[in-house]
Order: C-alpha cells, then structure tokens, then sequence
C-alpha cells in the first residue's frame, strides 16, 4: 500500500475500521502533491469534536479513579489524545511529501504506535462498559496544530509539546491506577510511556537538525511554538525527569521547562511595572534616569502580586535559578513576556489573546500609552479606566489633594494625639503665595520647612528649608516649580518617630483595608524598605502605639474608618479602582508630645507597603516579614562590590526555610524579587525573621 494513500484513509475516513487498520507492507514511491489541513479530520458518529470553547477538556482528578464513571471518562480522554494524533501525523504525511524520505519514516512508525495505543484503550473501555463515542470529545489538539507551515512545527507542537506532557500523564496516571487496584490500565499506561520516550527522542533529533544554527533547544522551541501552544503544555502535573533525560532532553531544557509558567485557559491579567507613573503627568514627562534604572531592574517585582497564569510584561527573562528560589519559597509564577519595546502588543502573543485585565504599577499617561493597545483583548467585566479618566487622575497624585483631606481629618477627629491644622501643610499655586506661607509658617514658630511639588516621586521634587532666610538658589526653586496646575506644598520639617501606610484596595464594593506596614526612609524621604508585623492585617508597628499611648491605641479603629471613609467619598467621582496606599507619620513636636499623622501623601497605585502585603502570604504565621531595596549606597555601607556579591551574603545569612504542615509557609529566609546578576540600581529582597524577638533582617 503507499504511505499516500495509507494517510488519506486515516485522516478522511469516518469510521474507526478506516483510522486504525493495520496497512500491511507499505511504500512511499509516489507521495503526491502537498494537500492543505481540513477544518476537521474525518470522524466516525459520536466522535465529531464539541464547539471550540476555551480550550481542551480538563483532565479528571486522579484522586477520584475509585469512581468507575472518572476512570472511564479518564481513558475515553486518552483514547481521544491517541487517535488525534495519529490524525495529525497523517496530516503530517500528507501536507509535506517532499520532507526527507527517513522523516516520513519515522513518522509512519509513530503513527502506528498512536493507532496501537488508541486500539489498547478502546478495549479497556470495552472491559469498563463504555463505548469509544459515548463521552464528548474535545479538538483542541486538531485547532492548534493542523495549521502547519513545515516539518518542524510538527515535531515542536507534537513530539517536544503534547507527547513530552505525556511523558508525565503516563506516570502520574499510572502511578493512580495503580493505586486506585486498576492494574491492567496501570499497565497500559507503562506501555504508552515507554513508546512516547521514543517519539520524544524521534521529535527531538529532527528538531536539533532543523532549528537555526547556534541557538540553544530551548531558545528555538520557545521561538517556535505558535499561540496557542506554548511550553507550558510540554508537562503535566509534575516533571517527569527520568523520562525527559532517556529522551535526550539536555539538563538546561528540563530545568527552564521546570520553571517555565503559562495561563492553560484562564485568562491572564497583564502586569506592567512603571515607577515613572507620577512623573508621566509632568508637562514634557521630564526624563528620569534613576527611575528608568528602577523600572529596568524591578521589572519583576509584579511578581509579588501576580497570581498563576497572569503575565508579568519584562526587559529580560528572569534567569531559570531565580525561578527556581520562588518556586521554593512559594510563589506561584506567573508567565513573564519579553517586551524590549514601546508595545506589548507587538512581536509578542498578548495582540492576539483574550485577557484577564491590565494591571500597571500604576494608571497614570505612561501605562495608558503602553497598555492602552491591549484594551480590545481585555473579556473581564471591568476592562479598565477609561483613557479620558486616566488623563485627568494626576490630582489623585497631588500632595495638595492629601493636604486638604489631612486637614479635614484634623477637623473632624481632633485629639491630643493627631495632627491639628496647626502643623499641615498649605498649598501654594504661585510664588508669591509660596513666600508667604513661608514667611507665615516662621512667624507662627516653624523654622525648618520642607517644600514639594504636588507631583513628585519617594521624596523627589522636594526642597528644604533649613536656613534662616531663603537663600537665591531655593527662591529660583521655588519659582521654577510652582504654577497653578502643579502647586507647591509648604510644610513643617518633623522629627520623625515612626513611619507607616495604610494600605487599601478599591473595588465594586468600595475602599477596604489591605494592611499597615511599617516603613522606612532616608533623610530625605525616599523609600528604603517596609515592615510587617504580627498583626500587620489590623493595625501599625508597635512603635506607633508605643508612641501614641494608650488612647491612641484604642481608638485606631476610628481612625482607619475615618481615612476609608473620605477615601471612598474622594475616589468615587473619579471611577477610581485598584490599589490605593497612604502615607502616615508619627512625629514629635517641640514640646516633647507624639502625634499621629495619617495622611502624608495618597498613591493611587500599588506601593512597596502594598508589595509586603503580598509577599506575607509566603510567611508563617507569626512571623515578620521585611521588604527592602537596596541600592549603591547599600553595598558602599556592607562593603559589597555588586548586588550579586550582597545577595550571596544575605542568601548566605538568611538561607530559605519553610516549613511543611499544615501547609509548607516560609518560616525564615531571604527572598530576591530580580536578578542579583544582572541589577545595576537595585535589589529588591524580602526576609521572613526567624520568629518573634528575631534579628532585623535584610536592613
């Protein structure tokens, strides 16, 4: 019989006698023309695929093969899988005749084993009372691999993506089968193991022939899976290893596949971290090397609050040894898409899926540029701000915004512990006010004041103060840096006893509370780090209620209700949502007394604090977790020569420790959330202390 005609009736028949009977000697003398995929192949009656939804059907839960009605819906899904894939290399046949004569080969060899192994578990479906036809049938398979361009796609798609998942299905299911005293189907599965470690390795030697000189495997199989295929439908529920490796798979592919992660179905929220999100609403958006040097370096730090099958957009693929780290300490990973450029939706597969939602650090004119391509893609219910709102939110940024709802809190909740009107700053639109609420503030007995532009970032577009008269320099400042779109705020200088946020999400249902981590800064008010602690859901460090006494303790409930409430009231006619965090600060006055102020500045936006939050769900209760970034001047203080030299201390210091019931929790470790290797400006590392009493870490 030719090979031609053996195909035609594989993949055109429409009855399991034509698909699966055995062709006796056959040639491939006369391989014809090349013929193009068919919407569908040819099905027997009750075998014809279900309507394409979101994708192939869910594999049954291995843990419940004690039912007969699982394990034959179990078997009638692989059953499926066998007979698609002897469809498709029948296509494969079909579709190129002029590959090379030992491909075509082998390809025949394997088609064999398929239609053996679809013949083995129609007669265990038999011996479980179910017809092979009687259980819906999905086509997933079929709709992403027919639309083939060449040999490789092939081999790529089916050999080194669905046949090495298999690798890890067979022993898994074999494993429960077993378990579950189903020894022939156990059995069965050991046989289709040890054939699909062959069509592995037949897949994988065509593929090193073809793919581009010099590139790595795994390099070329990412570059050569098409949407929707991608990696992460080359494994099961765990790694078969021993598996891959008698299949020839190298070390550096088995270990990217281990740690590579990609959305199966649900549809993936994108996140996109853009530091510069304040600056974007600046005239001109000014550049900002130091931010931009932020932005490239943590651009994986979404990954604290990504979720598994989102998407984290990146410069560069986290190395497979960083993965590695999370996947120890607990994260789940999310997929990470390289985008170098200015779009998204360009040279990558985000343009053509469907999307879960659009998360940046922040909405602000940058991430409205970057992501705004993507706003088609978005199916979720809530697809996102509007552009027109977006454009307008830079007063959600303003620090005049946050002084005028400190002062009403001052107002509406005065106590000997809170901020009165007295010490909040006042808002200046243009230089002669400015001089003059400078002049007001000394006369009424502040003499250090700080100046901020209403927009500014971690302690930038700031001015102090200090001297008894303003000096040439600062009164140019000021004149440089005020107008009435971009007022200045003229404050009071204090002297800082504990700092902290308040962190809130906005949602269909309102602001509510996420936590309150302490924080920490510099001189001049950049961030440094965050702090939670034991109770860290409901209430500040304990040094802002040492501070504050008992009274202040006691009523922090009202306080939070408070902040919420204007939250609420201020955000709603702006059709605010996402993360909202709030500065606070507990200072002295130069009597001696401690107060509260809870509202230094408001970020409509996610924060580091917000980062903590989302990190704690890998501590053990009890524990406190600590968050920091640590720049240059962090080595210069340890004496470090780059951030990779730091991380091996700290790694070496606080080595991950997690413990296992009665579920596995980070006990005490450190954490890096980018590349040690590669981090020019800075490292950004969460340390889980040892317990309470614990040494600070990671400061």
């Amino acid at each position: 019989m030719e090979l031609r005609a053996f195909a035609e009736r594989v993949l055109f028949g429409t009855s399991l006698d034509d698909k699966l009977a055995d062709p006796g000697e056959v040639t491939d003398e006369c391989p014809g023309s090349a013929v193009e995929a068919p919407a569908v192949p040819g099905r027997p009656v009750g075998l014809g695929f279900k309507a394409a939804g979101t994708g192939p059907s869910p594999v049954p839960a291995s843990d419940r093969l004690a039912d007969p009605e699982i394990r034959a819906r179990l078997l009638h899904f692989f059953a499926n899988h066998e007979l698609l894939a002897t469809e498709l290399m029948a296509l494969v046949l079909l579709r190129f005749p002029e590959a090379p004569a030992a491909f075509r080969a082998g390809v025949f060899r394997t088609l064999r084993d398929e239609q053996a192994h679809t013949r083995m578990y129609m007669r265990r479906l038999e011996q479980c009372g179910v017809r092979f036809g009687d259980i819906p049938v999905s086509g997933f398979f079929w709709r992403a691999l027919a639309p083939l361009d060449s040999p490789v796609d092939y081999v790529a798609g089916l050999s080194l993506t669905f046949e090495q998942a298999n690798l890890d299905y067979c022993r898994h299911f074999s494993a429960a089968f077993a378990g579950a005293g189903d020894g022939a189907t156990a059995g069965l599965l050991d046989r289709v193991y040890r054939d699909e470690i062959a069509h592995v390795a037949y897949g994988l030697k065509w593929f090193r022939k073809w793919k581009p000189a010099g590139m790595s495997d795994w390099d070329a199989f990412c570059r050569q899976l098409r949407f929707p295929l991608s990696p992460q439908r080359a494994k099961g529920f765990s790694m078969n290893v021993p598996g891959r490796q008698a299949a020839g798979l190298d070390p550096e592919f088995i270990a990217a596949l281990e740690v590579y992660s990609r959305s199966r179905g649900r549809t993936p929220r994108v996140h996109w971290f853009n530091p510069s999100a304040e600056a974007s609403f600046l005239p001109g958006c000014p550049p900002r090397p130091k931010v931009d040097a932020l932005a490239r370096d943590l651009a994986t730090l979404p990954v604290a609050m990504a979720r598994r099958d989102d998407v984290v957009i990146v410069r560069e693929d986290p190395p497979t040894a960083l993965r590695r780290d999370w996947i120890a300490a607990g994260l789940d990973l999310p997929e990470f898409v390289v985008v170098p450029g200015d779009s998204p939706d360009a040279g990558t597969t985000l343009g053509e899926r469907r999307l879960g939602g659009l998360c940046p650090w922040g909405w602000a004119p940058d991430s409205d540029r970057f992501l705004g391509p993507l706003r088609d893609r978005v199916t979720a219910a809530d697809p996102g701000p509007d552009p027109a709102d977006v454009a307008a939110w830079g007063v959600l940024y303003s620090k005049a915004s946050a002084a005028s709802l400190a002062d009403r809190i001052a107002r509406e909740f005065p106590r000997p512990w809170m901020d009165g009107p007295d010490c909040i700053g006042r808002v200046a639109r243009s230089a002669r006010e400015a001089l003059g609420i400078v002049a007001a503030w000394r006369a009424s007995g502040w003499h250090r004041l700080v100046a901020k532009r209403s927009v500014g970032v971690a302690g930038g577009n700031a001015l102090r103060l200090w001297e008894p008269d303003l000096l040439p320099a600062q009164q140019a400042w000021i004149e440089r840096n005020v107008s009435p779109d971009f007022p200045l705020v003229i404050e009071p200088w204090l002297e800082r006893v504990a700092e902290f946020s308040m962190q809130f999400e906005r949602g269909e249902g309102g602001v509510r509370p996420v936590g309150f981590p302490g924080l920490e800064t510099d001189l001049r008010g950049q961030y440094l780090g965050s702090r939670a602690e034991p109770g860290w859901r409901i209430r500040p460090p304990g040094a802002v209620f040492a501070a504050l006494g008992p009274e202040g303790a006691r009523e922090w409930p009202e306080v939070v209700k408070l902040v919420q409430t204007l939250l609420e009231e201020w955000l709603r006619p702006w059709r605010f949502r996402g993360a909202v965090g709030v500065d606070c600060l507990v200072h002295r006055m130069p009597d001696g007394r401690t107060r509260l102020r809870p509202m230094v500045e408001i970020n409509p936006r996610c924060t580091m604090g917000r980062v903590t939050c989302e990190l704690m769900r890998l501590a053990a209760p009890g524990r406190t977790g600590a968050f920091r970034i640590h720049n240059r001047a962090s080595l210069r203080s340890v004496g470090a020569g780059s951030f990779a030299e730091l991380w091996r201390r700290l790694q070496a210091a606080a080595p991950v420790v997690r413990s296992g019931q009665p579920v596995a929790r980070v006990t005490s470790g450190a954490i890096a959330l980018n590349d040690p290797a590669s981090a020019d400006a800075a490292l950004a590392v969460f340390t889980v202390e040892p317990g309470p009493g614990g040494r600070r870490s990671g400061r």
